[in-house]
């Protein structure tokens, strides 16, 4: 347990910094699932508006060292990957 003022004001901002950044990554987990499932789905516009929304809170993520720079930037692409294999062959039928 902390004994000194600082270290127990340290341990109070772990705490603090932790809830919030499980807070950010469950956020962030939930945004790629919601991608997931639209994609399943096959809704081109709800598709895409999903990506939107979970790539700007991946960066935002990535901006705060919630996690890492390059990981976020991985799933970026992945998920984009999937969108565009998605709407591409029902713009091919058109």
């Amino acid at each position: 347990m902390a004994k000194s003022k600082s270290s127990v004001k340290r341990a109070r901002q772990n705490r603090e910094r932790r809830a919030r950044n499980m807070s950010v990554k469950s956020a962030v987990k939930t945004a790629v699932k919601k991608v997931d499932h639209a994609i399943q789905s096959g809704d081109r516009e709800a598709t895409r508006q999903e990506l939107i929304q979970a790539t700007s809170m991946l960066n935002k993520a990535s901006a705060k060292s919630v996690i890492p720079r390059r990981r976020a930037s991985r799933k970026i692409s992945r998920l984009s990957r999937r969108v565009s294999a998605l709407v591409k062959p029902a713009e091919a039928g058109l």
